[in-house]
């Protein structure tokens, strides 16, 4: 993950748009977005339903015409597809394959018709970590299995950049940890990743960086660390005898910090600095804390909080 801001350029962006709209009738679908995706990342692209994710896909893959705005793929503009789209792999909604034929042999037929060489079908078979299945019939996959059948589809062209949309859409615990793990270890080969899901637990175990959207506009873009080391941070305090919580609400709001009991413990708006100070007036106070601890939002706390209507 990176650990500094950078000013991009299109040189060392993957993704860049400016301004870039799609309007259906009155309603802006994208609304002047702009955002920058780096080379050799992974980046969540996060959302409500309904605030433009698939249409900005639609949008970098050639597949809808922008209103407005402009934009590059791998350095070369959204105008011009057929200049990028060679180096581009995607997964828009889910997989289509033939059912009753294997693996290997739906791999095979998607190469034929994109002129890929067939000796990387079981490459990616194995890549995606199906070799062992490659001769089992589609039908008998489960989802995990015919989404990462879906990205080895979507690895055929050798990309530079692969675009997801919604992955993990419909799979089990098991299945989205399957998507999970090789995300991760396709980030190993310097691939960028564009990958939009609802799963925001995911998306923080994974992104590098992310853009957040809202009814068609950007909340946020940069890097997933930055986001959420500048969310205020929750001091937690517990005691084994639950009358101590109300002092413990007391002592907190007597040093300025707003509080409030959340399951059963104590939780302060406060940077770490103040379970120290909190810790030993609680302990001048007669009060023996069970457990104290310095937390930050997570991501979906933080994503609900950014797009919350309040």
């Amino acid at each position: 993950m990176c650990n500094s801001y950078k000013v991009l350029t299109s040189q060392n962006a993957a993704i860049s748009v400016t301004d870039l709209t799609k309007r259906y009738g009155e309603r802006n679908a994208v609304d002047h977005i702009s955002f920058e995706v780096p080379r050799g990342t992974i980046c969540g692209f996060v959302g409500p339903n309904g605030a433009g994710k698939t249409t900005t896909i639609r949008m970098l893959l050639g597949l809808v015409k922008p209103t407005t705005g402009i934009g590059t793929v791998l350095g070369e503009p959204l105008t011009h597809p057929e200049r990028f789209l060679g180096k581009v792999g995607a997964l828009i909604e889910g997989p289509a394959f033939y059912p009753a034929l294997s693996g290997r042999e739906n791999l095979k037929v998607l190469a034929t018709l994109g002129n890929f060489p067939h000796d990387r079908v079981d490459q990616l078979l194995d890549q995606v970590g199906l070799l062992d299945r490659a001769t089992s019939k589609f039908k008998t996959y489960s989802l995990g299995m015919k989404q990462r059948l879906g990205i080895a589809a979507a690895l055929l062209p050798s990309p530079e950049l692969l675009i997801l949309d919604e992955p993990t859409n419909g799979l089990d615990p098991a299945g989205i940890q399957e998507v999970r793990e090789l995300l991760g270890h396709l980030a190993g080969y310097g691939l960028t990743v564009l990958v939009s899901s609802h799963l925001l637990s995911e998306i923080e175990a994974i992104a590098d960086d992310l853009v957040m959207l809202r009814d068609g506009k950007v909340l946020f873009s940069g890097q997933t660390k930055a986001l959420l080391t500048a969310q205020q941070p929750t001091v937690i305090a517990s005691s084994s005898n639950p009358h101590d919580l109300a002092r413990l609400i007391e002592i907190a709001k007597n040093s300025g910090h707003q509080a409030q009991i959340v399951n059963e413990s104590v939780h302060v708006l406060a940077d770490a600095e103040f379970a120290t100070n909190f810790n030993r007036a609680a302990f001048e106070s007669g009060i023996i804390l069970s457990s104290l601890v310095t937390a930050r939002p997570t991501l979906e706390e933080t994503f609900f909080e950014l797009t919350s209507d309040n």
